[in-house]
């Protein structure tokens, strides 16, 4: 990658505040303009060393490029190299793309209110694990919900298009969270079609076209959340789709105002994997899954439902139909994951005549209650979910595959299309990143390791992310 220039060396006192579209931004200000709009950058720290800088900064994108399963990279550094200088993806050398990225507001789109959003609604850092990092902010108006986006017309049938069966995928996203747990960035169309007060009146209705996202939480807050759909629109019956996985950490909400040494020590590493051959759903924060488990989820205001799904599944494997079974339960949602030996088991209660044992297995608990029979032995009367684990959660089915490119979602990074019209995340997102595996512990962990202070600045390339 040939270097244009390299922003010149600021002390930490240089940090100023700066007005960008009527909103408060803080922008780390840099003696040289840079070139096209290509954005600020400045010495992190005041350590006086740009060239140091450019040499860490290669290695931090290197160690990401250099991942087997790449398929695009933004640094929000790399940019085109004229016309509109949008921010372009470090991608393969026979990638039939760079993934320029737009700047929308899917309201204007949709419901047709709001104004167009612009670069301008996305103030630059010029610090951060790849040198640059754009900032999500909490609109106040509700019919502005900006987000950088890749068009349908654009990804569909590429690389970045992952979809179908036999297909894993991996999303990074290296983030300084202040508030929220909705999208980071993904192909997750919610669809406009839920009828509640918020869509009335709306103009563009479309189904859900979701495939693959990362949240910053969703029901667990500043967790990573994994997001996976079959069919791009609703699970278990319920009106939003529940595949999702929650890691065990937690990021913990930071100002995005907050001073250069705070924002430095406050980057997280956000990821999810898909892998299709353990059907394992995984989220992972700074490195680590960690185990998860939702206790009693038949008492979850969503994952009742899965919880259901899981009964159903069970009652429509015993002959006849069962007490409690719904005949009219669509079979592709019942959720059955395996429960064919236990990994540990824990006697609850026990006597003479009854014993209730906890049994776990991969991705459930359940409660089963056992009566002794006239010859001694133990024989199973009844079985009732105790625990869902969520991480990592059980997923059985392909990545939903839109019929074609008018019909499928776009890649948007900040925000997701949604009914709700909600403000979502806010923070600062440094780089986003998507493979076409699911990466493993060890790779997870060196990328995570990026996210790590000291940060370094942005130097600009014309290279476009190639």
């Amino acid at each position: 990658m040939r270097t244009m220039r390299i922003m010149q060396t600021m002390r930490s006192s240089s940090w100023r505040w700066l007005s960008a579209g009527g909103w408060p931004a803080l922008w780390l200000v840099a003696a040289t303009a840079c070139a096209g709009g290509g954005g600020a950058g400045a010495d992190p720290g005041g350590r006086g060393e740009p060239e140091r800088d450019n040499a860490d900064r290669g290695a931090r994108v290197a160690t990401v490029t250099a991942t087997p399963g790449l398929v695009a990279f933004w640094d929000f550094v790399a940019r085109e190299p004229g016309g509109e200088r949008r921010f372009v993806a470090h991608v393969p050398p026979a990638a039939p793309t760079n993934y320029p990225l737009d700047a929308g507001n899917y309201v204007r789109d949709y419901w047709g209110e709001g104004r167009e959003a612009t670069y301008a609604d996305f103030p630059l850092l010029g610090r951060g694990p790849f040198g640059a990092a754009i900032r999500i902010r909490r609109e106040d108006d509700p019919s502005f919900r900006p987000f950088l986006f890749v068009p349908r017309s654009r990804l569909h049938d590429t690389p970045l298009d992952i979809k179908g069966a036999g297909r894993s995928v991996t999303v990074v996203v290296w983030a300084v969270r202040e508030s929220g747990n909705h999208a980071l960035a993904g192909i997750w169309h919610e669809g406009t079609d839920l009828r509640q007060e918020s869509t009335a009146g709306i103009r563009r209705v479309e189904r859900g076209q979701r495939q693959y996202a990362l949240f910053a939480g969703l029901n667990k807050e500043g967790a990573a959340c994994g997001h996976v759909s079959e069919n791009g629109a609703s699970s278990f019956l319920n009106r939003y789709a529940l595949h999702k996985c929650n890691s065990a950490g937690v990021a913990a909400a930071v100002p995005a105002d907050a001073p250069p040494d705070v924002l430095d020590a406050a980057w997280h590493c956000f990821a999810m994997t898909f892998d299709h051959e353990r059907h394992e759903l995984t989220g992972w924060l700074d490195g680590a899954a960690g185990d998860r488990w939702l206790d009693d989820p038949h008492n979850d205001k969503l994952l009742s439902f899965a919880a259901n799904a899981w009964l159903q599944g069970r009652l429509r494997r015993q002959e006849g139909v069962q007490p409690g079974e719904d005949p009219e339960f669509p079979a592709d949602q019942c959720y059955s994951p395996p429960e064919e030996e236990p990994v540990a088991v824990a006697v609850i209660r026990e006597d003479p005549d009854e014993r209730v044992e906890l049994r776990e297995y991969p991705f459930t608990k359940v409660r089963v209650t056992l009566a002794r029979t006239a010859a001694g032995a133990w024989h199973e009367t009844g079985r009732e979910l105790a625990a869902l684990r969520l991480n990592p959660w059980w997923y059985p089915h392909a990545i939903y595959r839109p019929a074609d490119a008018s019909s499928g979602g776009p890649f948007t990074i900040g925000r997701v299309i949604h009914s709700s019209r909600s403000v979502g995340f806010t923070g600062w997102i440094g780089g986003v990143a998507v493979f076409d595996r699911a990466l493993s512990a060890e790779e997870l962990t060196r990328l995570a390791a990026l996210r790590l202070p000291p940060p370094v600045a942005a130097a600009i390339s014309d290279s476009g992310g190639r």
